[in-house]
């Protein structure tokens, strides 16, 4: 899929849990986790409203469009991810 979700790396961002955000949100932690793990087919503007409103961030943040045929390193998007798991882990 040509969108990419990047929940992850702004929870990581704000050291959020998906627990919390889900609390704050007032959405399920299997709807949350669907958008997370990019499995979400389309999002209501009222809840991309609410997790910026929670992250403190822009729907840009959040969601990034791959040309369709353009490779993606691999390291791209998860080398970021697991800086940030280690570094929330380790605070």
């Amino acid at each position: 899929m040509p969108i990419v979700v990047n929940l992850d790396v702004m929870m990581a961002k704000r050291k959020m849990s998906l627990n919390e955000l889900s609390e704050k949100v007032d959405l399920t932690l299997a709807n949350l986790s669907i958008l997370k793990t990019g499995k979400a087919k389309a999002i209501r503007f009222s809840t991309l409203d609410a997790i910026c409103k929670v992250l403190n961030c822009q729907p840009g943040d959040l969601l990034e469009y791959i040309a369709k045929g353009k490779k993606v390193k691999s390291g791209d998007h998860f080398t970021l991810l697991y800086f940030f798991k280690i570094f929330i882990t380790a605070s």
